[in-house]
Formats: C-alpha cells, sequence, structure tokens
C-alpha cells in the first residue's frame, strides 16, 4: 500500500449571488492571505523580527470566457456586495489509483472595483477579466472550516478558532 498520497484540484464551478455560471469562468484567482508584519528591533538585540499586525487587502480575479450582460451588470455596480462561491472537487491519489473525492468551497464576498468592456481580437473569442475587493473570505474543505475572514466583522479564525478573541476582550470589540 502506498504511503504517498496527492491532492489534484484542476476544475470548479462560480455561482454569484446563488446563481449557478457554470462553463462562463474561464479562470477565478483567489485572493491570497497576505499577513501585515510589524518590525521590531532593538538595543541589545542580535538581530530584529516580525510580528502579526493585521491582513492585507484581499483581491479576487475572474476571468470571463465571453461577455455575459447579467453578470456585467453585478460587477459594474461598486455600490452592493456580491457574493462568489467557488466549488471544486478535490481527488486524492496513492499508487492505486484516486482514492477520495471530497468538496472545496471558497465563500467571498466584495464589491467590484475593476470591469472590462473586454479585450477583442479577429476571429478569437472576447476576455472579460473583473477584479473583487473582498471583505470577507472562508474555505471549508470536506465539511472542515480552514480559515473565515470578515474585515468589517473582525473576524479572523482558522480551523474554527478565534485568532482574535483575546484582542477583541481586552479592547471591548
Amino acid at each position: 500500500m502506498s504511503k504517498i498520497e496527492i491532492n489534484k484540484l484542476t476544475n470548479a464551478n462560480v455561482y454569484m449571488n446563488g446563481i449557478n455560471l457554470l462553463g462562463r469562468a474561464e479562470e477565478v484567482q483567489l485572493p491570497q492571505i497576505k499577513h501585515k508584519m510589524a518590525e521590531h528591533k532593538a538595543l541589545g538585540m542580535v538581530g530584529s523580527a516580525e510580528f502579526f499586525a493585521g491582513i492585507d487587502k484581499l483581491e479576487c480575479k475572474i476571468k470571463w470566457n465571453a461577455l455575459y450582460p447579467s453578470v456585467m451588470t453585478i460587477c459594474s455596480n461598486p455600490f452592493l456586495s456580491t457574493m462568489i462561491q467557488v466549488r471544486a472537487n478535490l481527488e486524492t491519489y496513492n499508487g492505486t489509483g484516486r482514492i477520495k473525492e471530497v468538496p472545496a468551497t471558497a465563500f467571498l464576498i466584495g464589491t467590484f472595483k475593476e470591469f472590462p468592456l473586454g479585450n477583442i481580437k479577429p476571429q478569437e473569442n472576447a476576455e472579460y477579466e473583473t477584479t473583487m475587493s473582498v471583505t470577507y473570505a472562508k474555505l471549508i474543505v470536506d465539511s472542515i472550516e480552514i480559515f473565515e475572514i470578515d474585515v468589517l466583522e473582525n473576524i479572523y479564525k482558522v480551523g474554527m478558532v478565534d485568532m482574535l478573541s483575546t484582542f477583541k476582550k481586552n479592547t471591548g470589540a
């Protein structure tokens, strides 16, 4: 029996405000969680250190494979939040083949800040890439919450553990 297991995630489906957009998104670039780090250095220390100071802004980019008026109508309104769900099938393989498939779902809420009129080339399908400013992100794999971030509600959970619970208690938030 093979001890090595390899995960593959090679396809997904996009939902916008609960509407299935199967076959319309060509590519989704989910937000990169980037921790802001504050440098600390002082006399007597052999070096400097960095400590968590917050989270950088979150962005999501979606490349659409054609012009979809219903999608662009939502993307062109910067005053309404949009819910995006990206559902995928995470496969696990070992020496015997595929041994497991589980759902992997990213949940996002934000407002679109960029929407194109399109890149149009002769005899090629036009491309439309939108950019969303994300205020909420959550990842669930096989019913297990990996993380949840809500910058407006001051939520940062990893594995359902509130990373800010003591901070919120100390500040009365």
